[in-house]
C-alpha cells in the first residue's frame, strides 16, 4: 500500500483513468446537509487562498482490464469523490449559461469525461447502477423520475453555486487535499484495510459490512454476477416499505439466530457471519447466498405483511408486526420455510402464529419481563422440528416459561394503565382485535379518525362528583386508564370531559356524535345503559375480559409431568410452599431442593465475586450485612464469609427477588435454571 498526501485537483484530472464505484459499495447516502458543508470548506478555501483536506480516498489499481483506460476501483471515499463531480458539473453547466466556452471545455476534458474511453463510458466516474442512470441524466438534460440523492444534490448546487461565487468554489476545489492510497491486488487485502477504515468511525452497518466481505474478493464479473442474481434481491426484501429502511443486519441476525439458536450481538453480526460462512470460491458463495436469498422472501412478508398474497396469514402477520414482536422472526423464519415446502398446512402456520401471538401479548399484560423472548425464540425451532405435531409440541414447550392463565390476565387486566402505554400502534392493536373478535372481517380504525376514549373523562365537569359517591369518583379516578373506562369514538373532541349521558346521546347538528349511536362493539353495552359508576365499570370489565380470553386464547391441553421441567428463574411461579428437584447454574447441576439454601448459595457466589459491590449503600437497603449476627432478625443467618453474615428472614416470594436482582446486576440473567417438584 502506498499513501501519500496529494493534490485532489490533479488526482482527478489523471488520463486514461475512471473512478470505478464498485458493486459492493454502499449507495450513494449523501444528502443536502452534507454537501451543504463541504461547499462551504471549499468556499473558505478559495476565498482564503489556503488548503484544506478532505480525508482519504482508497483505491485499488485494476490491472485485469483488457483496455486502454486504467479502472481506479474506488474502496472509500466515493461519497466525497462523488459530490465533487457534481460540483464540476454544475459549473460546467453555469459556464454554458454564462457562454464562457474555455472554461466549459477545459471542465469537461479535464474533470468529467476520457476521452480515451468507450463512448458509452466516457463519464470519468463510474458510479452503480441506478446513480449511474441518474447522473447520466444530468449530462444529457433527460428528467429522471426516480428518487435519487445524485438528482437532489445536483439540484442543490444548481441553486447555489452561480456567477457571483463560482470562481472562489474554483480555486478551493484546486486547494482541496487528501491521503492518496493506492493499493494492489497482488500484496494488499482490500477487506482487510476496509474493515480497519470501518473501525475508525465511518458509519458502515453490518450489512454493508458483510456485502463488501462477500464480494470484494471476486472480480468484477464475479462481483456482478453475485450482486445481480442474489444480493440485490436480499437488499430489496429486507427493507421495511411502510418506514422505507434498509434492514439488512437485522435481516442476517435473525438468519444467524435461526440457524444456530442463539442471538449475535448487533455490533458483531459480521464478525459471525465471517465464522459461519467463508468466501473460498463462488460456489460456495451461491450456495449460502441461495439460502439466503430464500429466506428473505419470507423475512420480507414479516416485515411487510401486505406482500403475502393469503389474506388469511397476511392478517395474522400484521397482528405480530403490530405488537412488535420482533424477537419472534428468527422462529417464524422457519416456519413461513416449512409451510413454503408444505412440513405444515395453512391452519397449523395460522394456528402456530394465533399460539404465539397469545403468549406475547398475555405476557405483555401481565407484565412480565420482556428480555426473555429473546432466548425464547432463538432455541423455539429446533425444540419443536422434529416433532410429528408441530402446534401440541409448541404448546407444551411455551408452558416452560411463564403464559399467564385466564385467571391471571383477569387480575392483571383489571388494573393495568393501557393509555399510558408509550406503543400507540399497540394500543390500537388492542382496540381493534376486541373490536373484531374472531371475525374474520378485517377492523380498521384508519379510515375514520378513531381515537382512544376515556368514559369517566381525564378532567371531568364537575356534575361528575354530583352524581358519584365519593367512594366512586376516587375509584374511577384509580381506574381512570383502564381497559373498562376506555373506548374508542371518532367524536373525542366533541364528547370531551362531559358527563356520561351527554356522551351517551349527543347528536349535535344531528351528527350522532353520542355512543348510543356508534356502530362498534365496544360501545355496545354503553348504548343499554344510563349512568357510569363502579359497578357498571366492572360489569363492562367482565364483558372485556371474557372477550380478550377467547381472542387471546389459553392452550387447550392437559398440564401434566412433562411440563415440569426446568425453567429460567426470571419465568418461574411464585415459589411460596414449593419445593426445588434441583437447579442448573452456570451449566451445573446442582442439588440444591430448598429455596433458603439457593439464596444462600447465589448470595456466596456473587459476594465471592466482587465483595465491595455488597457494602454499597444500594445492597445494603435490601440486603442486610454486618459482621454482628445478633443485628439480624433470622436466627439462622447466611456466613458469607469468616466475618461477616446477611439476614435471611425473608419469604421465598422475596428471595426469588432478591436472586433476580442480583442476577440482573451481575449480567448472568440466562445462567440459572431450577426444577421444582412434581
Amino acid at each position: 500500500m502506498k499513501a501519500n498526501e496529494s493534490n485532489l485537483n490533479k488526482f482527478i484530472t489523471m488520463s486514461n483513468v475512471q473512478f470505478v464505484i464498485p458493486i459492493y459499495q454502499r449507495n450513494y447516502d449523501w444528502t443536502i446537509k452534507e454537501c451543504k458543508v463541504l461547499l462551504n470548506d471549499i468556499k473558505d478555501a478559495g476565498k482564503l487562498n489556503r488548503e484544506h483536506f478532505i480525508g482519504s480516498i482508497v483505491y485499488v489499481n485494476d490491472n485485469s482490464t483488457m483496455t486502454s483506460v486504467q479502472e481506479l476501483i474506488i474502496v472509500d471515499g466515493q461519497q466525497r469523490l462523488t459530490t465533487i463531480v457534481l460540483i464540476y458539473l454544475r459549473i460546467y453547466k453555469l459556464a454554458g449559461e454564462l457562454k464562457d466556452d474555455d472554461l466549459k471545455n477545459e471542465i469537461y476534458d479535464l474533470y468529467l469525461v476520457n476521452k480515451h474511453a468507450k463512448i458509452d463510458d466516457k463519464i470519468k466516474l463510474k458510479t452503480t447502477e441506478n446513480n449511474d442512470k441518474a447522473l447520466k441524466s444530468i449530462f444529457s438534460n433527460v428528467v429522471f423520475k426516480e428518487k435519487s440523492n445524485i438528482i437532489d444534490n445536483f439540484n442543490f448546487f444548481e441553486k447555489t453555486i452561480d456567477e457571483n461565487n463560482y470562481l472562489d468554489i474554483l480555486n478551493g476545489l484546486k486547494k482541496l487535499i487528501f491521503v492518496d492510497m493506492s493499493l494492489d491486488k497482488r500484496y494488499d487485502d482490500p477487506q482487510r484495510i476496509f474493515e480497519s477504515l470501518n473501525s475508525t468511525g465511518l458509519a458502515l452497518s453490518q450489512g454493508d459490512l458483510i456485502r463488501n466481505y462477500i464480494l470484494m474478493k471476486l472480480n468484477s464479473l464475479e462481483q456482478k454476477y453475485i450482486y445481480e442474481n442474489y444480493w440485490e434481491y436480499i437488499e430489496k426484501n429486507a427493507r421495511d416499505e411502510t418506514l422505507n429502511k434498509d434492514i439488512v443486519s437485522d435481516f442476517i441476525r435473525d438468519f444467524i439466530t435461526s440457524k444456530d439458536n442463539k442471538i449475535p450481538n448487533k455490533n458483531r453480526v459480521y464478525e459471525e457471519f465471517k465464522l459461519k460462512y467463508s468466501i473460498n470460491n463462488i460456489d460456495e458463495i451461491k450456495k449460502y447466498l441461495e439460502e439466503l436469498k430464500e429466506y428473505s422472501f419470507y423475512y420480507n412478508k414479516l416485515i411487510n405483511p401486505k406482500n403475502e398474497k393469503d389474506k388469511d396469514i397476511s392478517l395474522k402477520l400484521y397482528d405480530i408486526k403490530y405488537i412488535e414482536v420482533n424477537v419472534s422472526y428468527p422462529f417464524f423464519l422457519n416456519i413461513y420455510k416449512d409451510y413454503n415446502d408444505k412440513v405444515i398446512d395453512k391452519d397449523t402456520f395460522i394456528n402456530i402464529i394465533n399460539l404465539i401471538e397469545s403468549f406475547v401479548f398475555r405476557r405483555f399484560i401481565c407484565d412480565i419481563k420482556t428480555s426473555q423472548l429473546n432466548k425464547i425464540f432463538a432455541s423455539l425451532y429446533k425444540q419443536i422440528k422434529n416433532e410429528k405435531d408441530y402446534y401440541k409440541a409448541l404448546e407444551i414447550y411455551l408452558f416452560k416459561f411463564r403464559f399467564p392463565n385466564d385467571n391471571e390476565i383477569k387480575n392483571n387486566l383489571r388494573d393495568k394503565d393501557i393509555y399510558k402505554d408509550k406503543n400507540q400502534q399497540r394500543k390500537m392493536y388492542l382496540f381493534r382485535k376486541l373490536e373484531r373478535g374472531n371475525s374474520k372481517e378485517i377492523v380498521s380504525f384508519d379510515d375514520t379518525n378513531y381515537t382512544i376514549e376515556h368514559i369517566f373523562p381525564q378532567q371531568p365537569v364537575k356534575e361528575w362528583r354530583k352524581e358519584l359517591s365519593k367512594e366512586d369518583y376516587k375509584y374511577m379516578e384509580k381506574k381512570l386508564h383502564t381497559i373498562a373506562n376506555l373506548t374508542i369514538s371518532a367524536n373525542n373532541g366533541e364528547l370531551g370531559n362531559k358527563t356520561f349521558s351527554d356522551k351517551k346521546n349527543m347528536n349535535l347538528n344531528n351528527k350522532e356524535q353520542g355512543y348510543k349511536y356508534s356502530r362498534l362493539w365496544l360501545n355496545e353495552y354503553l348504548k343499554t345503559i344510563d349512568e357510569w359508576n363502579t359497578k357498571k365499570m366492572e360489569e363492562r370489565f367482565n364483558i372485556l375480559s371474557e372477550r380478550f380470553i377467547n381472542i387471546w386464547k389459553y392452550p387447550n391441553i392437559k398440564i401434566d409431568n412433562t411440563i415440569n421441567c426446568e425453567i429460567d428463574i426470571f419465568e418461574a411461579d411464585d415459589p411460596t410452599g414449593k419445593k426445588l428437584d434441583y437447579i442448573i447454574f452456570n451449566g451445573e447441576k446442582l442439588n440444591i431442593t430448598d429455596i433458603s439454601k439457593l439464596f444462600s448459595y447465589i448470595l456466596k457466589y456473587y459476594y465471592n465475586q466482587n465483595p465491595n459491590f455488597f457494602f454499597t449503600e444500594e445492597i445494603q437497603n435490601l440486603i442486610q450485612i454486618t459482621k454482628n449476627k445478633d443485628e439480624l432478625r433470622t436466627e439462622y443467618p447466611i456466613d458469607i464469609d469468616d466475618i461477616y453474615f446477611a439476614e435471611n428472614n425473608y419469604s421465598s416470594e422475596r428471595k426469588f427477588y432478591l436472586i433476580k436482582y442480583l442476577i440482573e446486576k451481575f449480567g448472568m440473567e440466562d445462567e440459572l435454571y431450577i426444577k421444582y417438584k412434581d
